[in-house]
């Protein structure tokens, strides 16, 4: 519908029509002006896959939701650094939402992860903005190719899930700039997601829902955003403030305070252009959303699982393979230890959760390969209920009784230590139960379960060939790592991540994903860690711009695994970096290019990564930032030249004097890493003069 005939109709509608469209029509709906041909659209959950909920006016169980394909959790699509392969992703999503008649789509998160204790990091992307905003963006334009509309969120400074609804982020202007803000920044310009949803917390002390500045100054009026911005659920404190802020809509519904709106108005509280404003805001998406329906849309499960298991095949980092003991051989005798070996952990706990459609394990998908003999390990902990509107996290007396099923039973560990003795290979499935890492409340700490390490140590002190299968959403600590002898980290693959692991064990594919957050030594290395999760409701965000790798790289800090680690069946190798020339002008830009070969036996994908580091100067800055990246497919011994464009902007900083980007007079080097710790080629780049950004 044109932008006229929506101003048409908003002004044909009545004040008290205005204020009620302004909130939604219960859980997941517009509110619909039949009078005036205006319908309802439907939203839904989520990031992962389609949770859309049959009971559209009642919601109770978070669980309870439709099959749909549960597709690997946003930290291991991060995990990938493929740019197409999160397209190709999205654009699944968004034919499962054409089919279940949705019509947008609450994702992705794309918030960075401040500390790697909040308890939703497996709902979100990367440490690193640059990251988290090509993928983010390519996720959404998948989406959105199929007619349906993404919401990205949660703007702004959303990172910790601890006082979640009344918490303050304290950060300064620079930190917003140059890292909380720029995954969005770069998202809305690049890809025009069709909402923006905005945080539970206040930011610098007012509530992002009504913020002006954040909202409109910035969102709408400095980066162009047309579209509509929408609260979470149960983030609008004040309904008029956040309409004359730019919060369109506010969800769920709550028409006992749509005459808060119409009174603002009467009372000359509220300007009624704000208020026309949002509603022709609101009508857009609904419009956009509805004319883009096409009815008859069938989905193909098992395409879009082939899809998916390709997806968790290239997000698998491995972490360690000591001897090359990975891939396994065919027709070898392996010990699976471990309840996730047949109940795997494959999703986050709380409103991304999707109830499968068809969910594979790793023992029933290796039986065919090896002969496999089973342990159980460690005892089952059970999931958490999870309640909308009464306590994502569960209930408290429930969540300890099953705290206590996390201690180790030596029983299980003993008779897991038997079977391993009479194996080849001893595969250990551990990681975070549900209980440990959800929506809702954050982590205590960095450890794995005591049972799961308990059982670790004890195997790998009877059978020396010990591979460990993490399944988790975010870091972990691995105090047994020189005891095993690889680790293949499988984060939340979804639905087929048995499948995919199986074909990762024994070669059948090559395992080339890449870290998108730092592994830490312990929890208290890490840069907000004397500041997390805040005191009350004020969290200072002290550590400013040095979050993840750019505190660890810049302070030299030895950690378990860096942003950007990944080892692979087959090995590549980098020559040839140029760059097209040695001066960055205003309007310049920088094309790099670099030759990477498979020189192993193997074909293989390797993610080539980019950093620029400033030399020298009065700005501290991180030594280096990740400014580009891609993912090239090789077979052994074929050869590829790698390209990038670099502007002024990867190069600038905030200075908070101008209010704007400046690139500061001096030298620079781009870089090319294997991770954010290990850089194999280097050229220089000058700056003769500053450049201004504004």
């Amino acid at each position: 519908m044109t932008e006229a005939k929506i101003k048409e109709l908003v002004a044909q509608m009545t004040l008290e029509e205005k204020a009620a469209l302004t909130s939604g029509e219960g859980p997941w709906m517009t509110k619909a002006v039949e009078r005036l041909g205006i319908a309802s659209m439907w939203m839904s959950d989520g990031p992962h896959g389609l949770r859309k909920q049959e009971n559209y006016q009642e919601v109770k169980d978070i669980n309870d939701s439709l099959p749909a394909v549960s597709l690997p959790a946003e930290c291991a699509m991060a995990a990938s650094f493929d740019r197409d392969l999160l397209y190709r992703i999205g654009t699944e999503l968004g034919r499962e939402a054409q089919f279940r008649n949705v019509h947008l789509i609450l994702g992705p998160g794309v918030n960075m992860k401040r500390s790697p204790l909040c308890g939703r990091n497996f709902e979100y992307l990367s440490e690193d903005p640059c990251l988290a905003g090509v993928l983010g963006g390519a996720y959404i334009k998948g989406i959105q190719s199929q007619g349906v509309g993404a919401c990205v969120k949660h703007y702004l400074a959303n990172s910790q899930e601890t006082r979640r609804f009344t918490s303050s982020s304290e950060v300064d202007e620079r930190t917003l700039r140059e890292i909380y803000m720029k995954a969005f920044e770069s998202i809305v310009k690049d890809a025009k997601p069709m909402a923006v949803m905005s945080s539970y917390n206040r930011i610098n002390g007012t509530y992002a829902t009504a913020n002006k500045y954040f909202m409109k100054d910035v969102l709408r009026d400095e980066w162009g955003y047309e579209g509509c911005v929408i609260s979470d659920w149960g983030a609008t404190h004040d309904r008029t403030a956040a309409v004359a802020a730019g919060t369109a809509l506010t969800m769920p519904g709550v028409n006992e305070t749509d005459h808060e709106v119409s009174n603002a108005v009467k009372a000359g509280i509220l300007e009624e252009k704000d208020l026309d404003t949002a509603c022709e805001q609101i009508l857009k998406m609904v419009f956009d959303g509805l004319e883009a329906h096409r009815e008859g849309v069938t989905p193909d499960y098992d395409a879009e699982r082939t899809v998916m298991r390709e997806a968790v095949e290239q997000s698998a980092v491995l972490l360690k393979n000591k001897d090359r003991i990975l891939p396994l051989q065919e027709g070898s005798k392996v010990a699976f230890i471990g309840g996730f070996a047949k109940e795997p952990r494959y999703q986050g706990g709380g409103s991304s959760h999707v109830t499968p459609i068809r969910l594979s394990n790793a023992f029933e998908a290796c039986e065919q390969l090896a002969t496999i003999t089973y342990a159980e390990g460690y005892p089952e902990a059970a999931k958490p209920r999870l309640l909308v509107g009464i306590d994502l996290a569960g209930d408290e007396a429930q969540k300890e009784a099953e705290r206590r099923s996390l201690e180790p039973d030596e029983k299980l560990i003993a008779e897991a230590v038997e079977v391993a003795k009479a194996s080849d290979v001893a595969v250990i499935f551990a990681g975070l139960p549900e209980l440990m890492e959800s929506e809702g409340e954050d982590r205590k700490g960095l450890d794995l379960p005591p049972s799961h390490n308990a059982l670790i140590e004890a195997v790998a002190a009877a059978q020396p060939n010990t591979v460990v299968v993490l399944s988790n959403g975010s870091p972990v600590t691995m105090p047994w790592i020189r005891n095993v002898k690889a680790v293949l980290e499988m984060y939340l693959g979804g639905e087929t991540v048995g499948e995919a692991t199986a074909n990762l064990l024994f070669g059948r594919a090559n395992p080339c994903g890449r870290l998108p957050e730092t592994f830490p030594m312990k929890i208290e290395d890490t840069p907000c860690f004397l500041f997390f999760p805040g005191e009350g409701d004020s969290v200072p965000y002290q550590e400013g711009i040095y979050i993840g790798y750019r505190y660890y790289a810049t302070k030299k800090m030895p950690v378990l695994f860096p942003f950007g680690y990944g080892l692979s069946y087959t090995t590549f190798v980098y020559t040839d970096l140029r760059t097209d020339t040695k001066e960055l002008e205003e309007k310049g830009t920088v094309r790099v290019s670099v030759h990477v070969k498979n020189i192993g036996k193997v074909p293989g994908r390797e993610v080539v990564q980019l950093y620029v580091a400033p030399k020298g100067g009065e700005i501290k800055r991180p030594v280096r930032e990740l400014r580009a990246f891609d993912k090239v497919y090789l077979e052994p011994g074929q050869e590829e030249t790698v390209s990038f464009t670099l502007s002024p902007s990867d190069f600038a900083y905030w200075d908070t004097g101008i209010h704007g980007f400046r690139v500061a007079e001096g030298e620079y080097s781009v870089l090319i890493g294997r991770n954010a710790f290990e850089m194999v080629l280097g050229e220089d780049i000058s700056c003769q003069k500053e450049i201004n950004l504004l």
